[in-house]
């Protein structure tokens, strides 16, 4: 990337980070009156605060892109979610292993009381036919 093309990128990013006290300070909706960042120029870049949560980044500019690294109380935040998160993961894979399992088993139990069923019925069928075949013989004389 040429010389020129760096100082260009730098200079939007020296911009956009001059930018953003200016932009919380213009007009704009009630719910986003003050804007969600502010950026504060500082030593070896800026420093963006996010007003709905007070959570502070120090941000620095490079060749072509601007980096923002968390603060520590953020890291750990961020790392206790990913770890509730990776708890709720597994439970939900446990879980879910599970119920297959007991479908399958319940799927057995429905088809051996069909199973049962009919036979009871052909049983009660045959019971009644050879009742009513049994019928006396006339008395003899």
């Amino acid at each position: 990337m040429s010389a020129t093309r760096r100082s260009f990128f730098c200079a939007v990013g020296l911009f956009s980070a001059l930018a953003g006290p200016v932009r919380a300070q213009t007009p704009a909706p009630a719910e986003a009156e003050n804007g969600r960042f502010a950026m504060t120029p500082v030593a070896n870049g800026f420093l963006r605060l996010d007003t709905k949560t007070g959570q502070t980044s120090l941000c620095t500019t490079s060749a072509d892109q601007a980096q923002c690294r968390a603060g520590a109380d953020e890291r750990a935040a961020l790392e206790a979610e990913i770890a509730r998160l990776s708890k709720e993961n597994a439970a939900l894979k446990a879980g879910a292993a599970a119920p297959p399992a007991l479908a399958q088993q319940d799927e057995e139990d429905r088809r051996f009381n069909r199973a049962m069923d009919r036979a009871e019925t052909f049983m009660r069928r045959m019971l009644r036919l050879f009742r009513e075949t049994e019928k006396p013989a006339p008395p003899s004389l």
